[in-house]
Parts: C-alpha cells; structure tokens; sequence
C-alpha cells in the first residue's frame, strides 16, 4: 500500500492507495501513514486531515494477508522493540496504534468501502467519521479465530452503545452505512461520488476556526473524557488560559465586534 497526499484551503487529504488489494494495510504503508500524519501535524498551513481509500470499493480491509505473515522472532522480544524496528522484522499490529503520533488536528475519515478489521480499527482514531452509502463496517477477527490487535473493542464501545459494539465484536457481522449511522458510528451518509465533496465542506467549517483552539479541544477530548468533573473542569480551565491572550483569541473578538470575518493565523 501506498501513501497519497494533496492539500488544498488548509485541509490535507491523505489517501490508502492499493485499490487491487482493498487497500489493506501491511508494514511499510503504515509507516509511510505514520510519516504522513505526523507531517501534517507538523505543518501549519494544515488545520484538517482527511483520510480516505483509493477506488470504490474499499476504505480499508485490515491486514493484507499475504504481506502480514508471523515475523520470524518471537512475540515478547519483538514487542520490547520500537514500534519501527519490530515492523521491519514483520510486526506490524503496533503501527496502527496512531495515539503515539499525537496528532491533534482534526481527523475525518471518508469511508467508501469495506471498512473492516484493522480498517475500522484505523477509522475509529479519527475524530469524524462519514461514510458513503456503499460502505460497510466490521470487524471480523473472531471468525479468523483472532482479536482486534488494536484497540477495536474497547474504542468500537466508546463510540456507539455497547449492545451494539458487542453485537458486533463477537458476531463478525457486518453493518450497512445506514445502520452505522443509526447507531451513530457515522455523522453522515451520502452519496459515494458525494463523499469527498461532503468531508471537504465539513473540513472547511473546522478550518474556518482557530487553529490552535481547534487542537486544543480535540486535545481535552482525548485527554480529560475520563477524568472526574473537577478535574476536567480544572484541566479546561487551563487550556483556556493557554489560549486567552493568543492573537487569534483577540482577533475573534475583534472580528465579530467589527461584523466580519476573522483572519486567523494559528498564532
């Protein structure tokens, strides 16, 4: 699999590229993804990732199984290697754990396809989720006698009612796009040659916001949901401080006290 980017009105599009194979995942994509997420991260004319697979047929569909055999040396060993260093010895499983990365721009994943496995896994890191209305979820690793490696279970029950992550998690079945947004799996559901359309309008609306408090509210997502009310409370307290004499902070106000549209910077 390879890696695609473009960018264009502050909204980078990043794209799974291996149409023949479903664009299934193996090492050396998900470390060219790794590289291209932390480059948009790093790179301040991105307010916006959107990720999305090649073709029409598929977002994602896990492991590519004829590129993800058992690495020749043990499991323990390898995992007390790094991330990187495991992969080029065939590992590969702790590459899609993207939360090292800290990647604190918005993420919207434009589903148009099968999005299962490893696939899912991958789309429920992201932040949004919209699908088109041929897509289809799932993860179906107990049918293979195997697990979701990363976190599947646990972020498929933060995301939608538990009778229904459940449901899915030990069935291996599989939902339609309309099902997926009955549940609330996905905002939205469009047309497939809509889609792209659809997840760059919501993208330009994030993009139209401050940059820094953008991130900054994706960053208290991840990092205080589970905390105590008065220590999610205190840690927002301070992350509104951060942000209360950044320019951008002042030139809101200024904006809308002038009736037009703010100019900001990230700064």
């Amino acid at each position: 699999m390879t890696i695609t980017t473009s960018t264009e009105d502050h909204i980078r599009i990043i794209v799974l590229d291996d149409p023949p194979a479903m664009n299934a995942l193996a090492p050396e994509g998900l470390l060219a993804l790794r590289q291209a997420l932390r480059a948009a991260q790093d790179d301040d004319a991105v307010r916006v990732i959107i990720l999305t697979g090649a073709g029409d047929r598929a977002f994602c569909t896990g492991a590519n199984l004829k590129k993800t055999f058992p690495p020749e040396n043990g499991f323990a060993r390898n995992h007390l290697l790094g991330r990187e260093t495991e992969a080029r010895d065939g590992g590969y499983t702790r590459l899609l754990d993207l939360s090292d990365l800290q990647i604190w721009k918005p993420m919207i994943a434009a589903v148009n396809g099968y999005c299962l496995g490893g696939g899912l896994e991958l789309a429920l890191q992201c932040d949004l989720r919209i699908a088109s209305s041929t897509a289809a979820f799932g993860l179906p690793e107990v049918r293979v006698a195997s697990v979701p490696a990363v976190g599947g279970v646990q972020a498929l029950l933060r995301a939608i009612p538990a009778a229904h992550a459940m449901k899915l998690a030990l069935t291996g079945d599989r939902i339609d796009a309309a099902a997926a947004l009955a549940i609330g799996l996905v905002s939205d559901v469009t047309a497939p040659e809509a889609l792209l359309d659809e997840a760059r309008a919501i993208a330009a609306r994030i993009a139209d916001n401050g940059p820094l408090a953008v991130q900054v509210v994706k960053k208290l997502a991840v990092e205080t949901a589970h905390l105590a009310p008065a220590d999610f409370m205190a840690q927002s307290n301070t992350a509104w401080g951060l942000l209360r004499d950044s320019t951008d902070r002042i030139e809101g106000r200024t904006a809308f006290a002038e009736k037009r549209r703010p100019n900001y910077t990230g700064n």
